[in-house]
C-alpha cells in the first residue's frame, strides 16, 4: 500500500507511527483509572467492536481477510484507524470506515450495536463505555446496574408469562373438552332430528287428513250462506228497483219514458244542469221506454248506483239557515232568544226526573241476543267437531315443526363453532360468545372475538361496525398472534372499515388499546392467557453473549 495514500479521516498514511503512539498513551491513562471506569482495563478476548459471533473471522495468528474478500492485510492493521477493506470490516472498533457498526459487549446487560461514527465522539453510547476509549471522556460502566433493573423486569414478566401459561393449560383442556362436547351434542342432535322429522311428517299427514273434511264442511256451509246472501240481495234489489220504477213512472202508466228520466239530474252526465234525451236514452238502455220487468233486469242494475230516490233526497242536508241579524230575514222569522240560564237548568232537572220515573228497574232486553241478518250463522255441530279436530292436528304439527326448527338452529350453531379455528389447541375457544370493551376520551370500543369489532361515541350515538371476523392474520410462524376483521361499515368516500387485533400474553382477557393508524384501518391490542404458549425461567439471566 502506498505510503502517500490518504486515510479516510484525511491523515496521510506516513502518520501511522504517530497514531500508534497516541493510542498507547490513551490506553495507559485508561489503565490507571480502570478501578473506577470499565474501559480498556476490561480484558478483550477479541478485537474491539467484534461480537462473539464474528470472532472466528478475526484470528490474530494470521493475516486478516476482509469479509467481502476484497483484500488481505496484516492483522496488526485491524483497528488501526485506517480503512483498508472496501466493506470496512478491518475497522470494527474505530470510526475510520463509514457505514460500519460498532459492537457494545455491555457485560452484565444487553449487547447492542451502534454506528461506528459514534465511536470516540465524546458521548457514552455503550453502557460499558468501550465506545469512548480515546480518553477524551471517561464513561462509567453502568451495565450491571442496568442489568439488575432489567433482570427484575424480566423476572416480573416471567411470572406473568408462567402464570398465563398455567392458565393457558386450563384453557386448552377446557377448549378441547368443549369441542368434544359440541361434537357429541351435534351427533345426538342429528339423531334426534331424525326422530322429530318422522313425528313432523306424521303430524303433517294427520293435519292434512283432518283439514280435508273440515274444508269440505266449511266450504259447504259458506257456499250455502253465499246463496242465501245472494237471494236476499236479489230480493232487496228487486224491491229497490220496484220503488225506483214507481218513482220514475210519473204518469203511472206502467212505463218509464225518456221524458220521465230527464227529470232526474243524477243522469246529467255533462253536469250542465239539464238531462238531454241522449243522456236519458243512454241510461235507459238505448230505448225510449221500458216496462217494469225490463227495468228490473236491464235498466236498474246499470243505474242503481246513480239513482237518487225520495229516500236519498230526504237524507240531503237542509238548506242553509240565514244567520241571526241577516237583513234578508223577515222579522217574524228571526230566531227567538234562548231562555234564561235558571229556566234552562230547571227544565233539564225536570226532564231528568221524568226520565228516571219512566226508566224500568230491569232491562228486559239486556240479555236478548242481537241478530244480524247479514252475519253468517254459526256452524252446525258436525262442522264444529271437524274444525276442532283440525285445530288440534294443526297445533300438534306446529309443535313438531318447532322442534325441528329449533334442532336445525342448534345444529347450524354447533357446525359453525366446530368449523371455527379456535387455535392450534382450541385455546381461544373460551373467548367465543364474549365481548370486551375499552373506553377512551371520545369512544367506546368493543371486541367480540370471532364475531365483530365496533365503536360508538362515548356520550351517545349509534354503533359503527369496524369489521366482522374473517380469519387469523399472524405470520406463518405465529399464526394465532393476530386476528383480522373485515367488511365493516363503509367509510365516507372510502373503503370498508377493517380491524387487526394483535394478541399479547397476559393473565386476563383484556382489550388494552385501540387506534386508527390509517384511515378506516383500526388496530386493537388484546391480552389473553391463551397467548402464553411457553414457560420461561422464573429467574431469567442474560445470555452467554450478554455475560
Amino acid at each position: 500500500m502506498a505510503e502517500t495514500m490518504p486515510c479516510v479521516r484525511g491523515i496521510l498514511c506516513n502518520f501511522r507511527p504517530f497514531l500508534y503512539r497516541e493510542m498507547f498513551l490513551g490506553l495507559l491513562v485508561l489503565h490507571i483509572v480502570s478501578p473506577f471506569y470499565n474501559t480498556a482495563a476490561v480484558e478483550i478476548l477479541r478485537p474491539r467492536g467484534v461480537s462473539l459471533l464474528h470472532k472466528p473471522f478475526y484470528d490474530e495468528s494470521k493475516p486478516f481477510t476482509c469479509l467481502d474478500g476484497s483484500a488481505t492485510i496484516p492483522f496488526d492493521q485491524v483497528n488501526d484507524d485506517y480503512c483498508d477493506c472496501k466493506d470496512g470490516t478491518d475497522e470494527p472498533g474505530t470510526a475510520a470506515c463509514p457505514n460500519m457498526m460498532y459492537y457494545c459487549s455491555n457485560k452484565g446487560f444487553t449487547p447492542k450495536t451502534i454506528p461506528s461514527s459514534r465511536v470516540n465522539d465524546g458521548i457514552c453510547d455503550c453502557c460499558d463505555g468501550t465506545d469512548e476509549y480515546s480518553g477524551l471522556i471517561l464513561c462509567q460502566d453502568k451495565c450491571r446496574e442496568m442489568g439488575a433493573v432489567e433482570l427484575e423486569q424480566r423476572k416480573k414478566q416471567a411470572e406473568v408469562i408462567n402464570k398465563g401459561f398455567q392458565m393457558r393449560q386450563t384453557l386448552v383442556a377446557d377448549g378441547k373438552q368443549t369441542m368434544q362436547d359440541r361434537e357429541a351434542k351435534l351427533n345426538a342432535l342429528k339423531e334426534e332430528k331424525q326422530v322429530v322429522e318422522t313425528k313432523k311428517q306424521e303430524a303433517q299427514a294427520a293435519k292434512e287428513a283432518a283439514e280435508a273434511p273440515e274444508k269440505e264442511a266449511v266450504d259447504k256451509h259458506k257456499q250455502a250462506w253465499d246463496e242465501v246472501k245472494a237471494a236476499r240481495e236479489q230480493e232487496r234489489q228487486k224491491e229497490a228497483g220496484t220503488v225506483a220504477f214507481s218513482e220514475l213512472d210519473l204518469d203511472g202508466d206502467g212505463l218509464v219514458k225518456l221524458e220521465e228520466f230527464q227529470t232526474h239530474l243524477e243522469f246529467d252526465d255533462d253536469v250542465d244542469g239539464e238531462v238531454t234525451e241522449d243522456e236519458a236514452k243512454t241510461h235507459l238502455g238505448d230505448v225510449t221506454e221500458v216496462d217494469l220487468d225490463r227495468f228490473l233486469t236491464e235498466t236498474w242494475p246499470e243505474i242503481k248506483d246513480l239513482y237518487q230516490g225520495e229516500k236519498d233526497k230526504a237524507k240531503e242536508p237542509p238548506a242553509e239557515v240565514p244567520a241571526k241579524g241577516d237583513p234578508d230575514l223577515a222579522p217574524s222569522e228571526e230566531t227567538p232568544p234562548p231562555p234564561p240560564a235558571e229556566e234552562e237548568e230547571e227544565r233539564e232537572e225536570e226532564e231528568e226526573e221524568e226520565h228516571d220515573d219512566d226508566e224500568p228497574d230491569i232491562d228486559v232486553d239486556k240479555d236478548e241476543p242481537k241478530t244480524d241478518e247479514d252475519e253468517m250463522p254459526d256452524y252446525d255441530e258436525e262442522t264444529k267437531q271437524l274444525i276442532s279436530a283440525a285445530d288440534l292436528a294443526r297445533a300438534e304439527y306446529t309443535e313438531a315443526n318447532k322442534k325441528v326448527t329449533d334442532i336445525d338452529a342448534q345444529i347450524r350453531q354447533l357446525e359453525k363453532q366446530l368449523g371455527t379455528d379456535f387455535g392450534a389447541e382450541a385455546e381461544y375457544s373460551s373467548l367465543d360468545g364474549q365481548c370486551f370493551e375499552l373506553e377512551t376520551k371520545e369512544y367506546k370500543y368493543k371486541l367480540c372475538p370471532f364475531d365483530k369489532c365496533s365503536q360508538s361515541p362515548k356520550h351517545g350515538g349509534s354503533e359503527t361496525t369496524l369489521g366482522r371476523w374473517e380469519s387469523w392474520a399472524g405470520p406463518e410462524d405465529n399464526k394465532y398472534s393476530a386476528m383480522k376483521y373485515t367488511k365493516g361499515q363503509n367509510c365516507w368516500n372510502g373503503p370498508d372499515r377493517s380491524t387487526e387485533v394483535r394478541m399479547t400474553c397476559g393473565i386476563e382477557n383484556k382489550l388494552l388499546s385501540a387506534s386508527e393508524p390509517n384511515r378506516c384501518e383500526y388496530v386493537f391490542e388484546f391480552e389473553t392467557p391463551a397467548m402464553c404458549a411457553k414457560e420461561v425461567p422464573n429467574n431469567p439471566e442474560f445470555s452467554h453473549e450478554e455475560l
